[in-house]
């Protein structure tokens, strides 16, 4: 079957760089395409064709409509397109309502992350677990900072275990807080990419936005907060357990990490782990799982997770098996 369908906006935008969401639009949905000016015709089985021609459609509409997308964005809505093809494009991308995100307009960019933001959406508490780069921190991020802007919560306290990631880094100089500055890290950086530095600074100052270890929540209570706990893989039962006995009324939790890069001691079992049975099921709590395909960073990253996945599940690979028969002889 063949269909033309004509784009609307720049052909570049849609086709990106080196044609690799072309490619990819042809790959995912198993058409062929032809451009002629600003039409592609489509090329391929009736049902392909018409999701092809479906998506296009509404990527064109869109585009008239005033909506500009990066070329993430677009990656992003073919891999949506492919996964899920009764889909609608502008029910993701346009939100139900709106939305405050501080300098950024955030979009899903995968079917579980679209889940993931109605989930906290319409939960108290979340779990997002899932490989790096899926969004599960940042997206909780700027669900909080929506959530405060709009006067949702009174404040935002975003936590972490202080748990080194393999390296021993030894005696850190400077006060407390410079000590564990350093692993919170990636939490500043979401905040300063979705505030002003201003606003940030001035919310820092004054306990509207907190960033701290996981053990300074004991003791607490948190009332009308957005909390988030980060790196969860990397706590033990009883802190898992603390954090999840502080939520107070009218606030929300978010609970992010990634059970296959656990950096606990060996003897010590992930809280996370324990999390997901002894309260999975429990009504009010939602549990997201994302995977290699919700990764948003560069397109390797995909496929390396995708690897290490296949790795640890089969079997030794031929130079690690003749590697060991040589230390047997």
């Amino acid at each position: 079957m063949r269909r033309t369908v004509e784009i609307a906006g720049g052909i570049e935008q849609l086709f990106g760089t080196l044609d690799e969401n072309l490619k990819l639009l042809e790959s995912s949905l198993r058409v062929t395409t032809h451009l002629k000016e600003n039409r592609l015709e489509l090329e391929g089985e009736a049902s392909q064709v018409d999701r092809a021609a479906r998506l296009l459609g509404e990527y064109s509409s869109l585009v008239r409509g005033g909506r500009v997308f990066n070329n993430g964005e677009v990656q992003a809505m073919i891999r949506m397109a492919a996964e899920e093809p009764g889909i609608s494009l502008r029910h993701v991308m346009e939100a139900p309502r709106h939305r405050a995100f501080g300098k950024k307009s955030i979009t899903p960019k995968s079917p579980n992350q679209r889940r993931y933001m109605e989930c906290i959406e319409s939960h108290d508490m979340v779990f997002g677990i899932g490989p790096g780069g899926t969004g599960k921190t940042y997206l909780a991020v700027a669900m909080a900072v929506s959530a405060l802007l709009t006067k949702q919560v009174n404040r935002i306290i975003l936590a972490r275990p202080a748990v080194e990631a393999g390296e021993k880094l030894g005696f850190l100089p400077g006060t407390l807080q410079q000590k564990v500055d350093p692993y919170m890290r990636p939490l500043y950086d979401a905040l300063y990419d979705l505030l002003d530095a201003d606003k940030l600074e001035r919310y820092l100052e004054k306990g509207i936005v907190e960033v701290a270890p996981l053990a300074f929540m004991r003791g607490r209570t948190l009332n009308d907060s957005f909390v988030i706990l980060d790196e969860a893989q990397n706590t033990t039962s009883e802190q898992m357990k603390m954090f999840l006995t502080r939520l107070g009324f009218n606030s929300k939790a978010v609970i992010t990490g990634d059970i296959t890069q656990i950096d606990l001691p060996s003897a010590r079992k992930s809280g996370l782990i324990e999390a997901m049975d002894v309260v999975g099921s429990i009504s009010g709590i939602a549990f997201v799982h994302f995977n290699e395909r919700d990764v948003v960073r560069h397109n390797l990253v995909q496929q390396i997770i995708k690897a290490y996945d296949e790795f640890s599940a089969g079997p030794r690979p031929l130079h690690l098996e003749a590697a060991k028969d040589r230390e047997g002889r």
